[in-house]
């Protein structure tokens, strides 16, 4: 039996946060090409201020839709404990609650340092737990700050413990910027794992240098089981400007399954959604399947 790995589905969030608004019409099509993926993980908004990423601003309406999609676990991203209160009351089962591993990066994200923000997890769990939801904290910048440069592995190892001992659900490692390479993917990851135990891993990479699914098929080899993708490589850094942003689902499903991974998302159907993707922003798209198809042909 082929070892599986699983795949978020991130366009609807990290895909959309730095696009122009589009109607919740247009996201909820783009939602029902993804869920024919068979994908079975979907990180579907962010409770954020609107003013920040007005993109998000009607992050309760489209979670009031998500009943919907019954085969489906969403979560949504969070940036406080308000945000986290938000995600509750609007019927979220699943939060991600991101602390970047750098000061800089953190004070312009969420006007907090790396510290601060980390402090605010124990809060975010109570609030969570309270009401049965599971809670997953991701390190933004774990590898690289596009302010402070190359990130202290001790830092991401820091935060690591902290979201252990206050007891989260899920930890994740997030490559921001896209300069991860394989080898430093390796290390940290083995550097983790004795920190978080059994806690899941999960890994968010981009593919703005070009080493977004090495890095991702690093991180599988070195153990983690968990991959956030977007259709169409949708998505990308404030930060960055100009460069693309999130692997492509489509391109990961390639990549595994052709390498004896098995996934719950289908590379065809992937293919079908980048296109509905493309076409709700009205841009291209990096993905690499969405131009060239998959090697084998009907």
């Amino acid at each position: 039996m082929s070892k599986k790995v699983a795949i978020r589905e991130v366009a609807l969030r990290d895909g959309l946060q730095i696009e122009k608004p589009i109607p919740l019409s247009a996201k909820l099509e783009l939602l029902v090409a993804i869920a024919n993926t068979g994908v079975r993980e979907v990180e579907a908004t962010a409770f954020v201020s609107p003013t920040k990423v007005p993109s998000m601003a009607d992050a309760a309406e489209l979670a009031a839709e998500l009943h919907n999609f019954p085969d489906i676990e969403f979560s949504a991203l969070v940036a406080s404990p308000n945000g986290a209160k938000r995600a509750v009351v609007a019927g979220l089962r699943s939060i991600e609650y991101v602390v970047a591993a750098d000061d800089t990066f953190s004070l312009k994200n969420v006007g907090r340092t790396s510290t601060e923000a980390t402090s605010q997890i124990s809060e975010i769990v109570d609030i969570a737990h309270a009401s049965d939801v599971r809670v997953e904290v991701i390190v933004a910048t774990a590898w690289d700050s596009p302010f402070e440069g190359p990130t202290p592995s001790q830092r991401v190892l820091d935060i690591a413990a902290a979201a252990r001992d206050q007891g989260v659900d899920r930890f994740s490692i997030a490559d921001t910027i896209g300069t991860a390479t394989p080898g430093r993917v390796s290390s940290l990851i083995s550097q983790l794992l004795p920190i978080i135990g059994d806690l899941p891993l999960g890994a968010h990479f981009h593919n703005t240098r070009g080493c977004g699914l090495a890095s991702a098929y690093a991180a599988v080899i070195a153990g983690v089981t968990r991959l956030d993708a977007s259709v169409g490589g949708l998505g990308g850094c404030p930060f960055a400007p100009g460069a693309t942003g999130n692997i492509a689902t489509e391109d990961l499903v390639y990549l595994l399954t052709d390498s004896g991974y098995h996934v719950d998302v289908d590379l065809r159907a992937a293919i079908s959604a980048a296109q509905v993707a493309k076409e709700a922003v009205d841009h291209d798209l990096p993905s690499a399947l969405l131009r060239a198809g998959d090697r084998i042909r009907s």
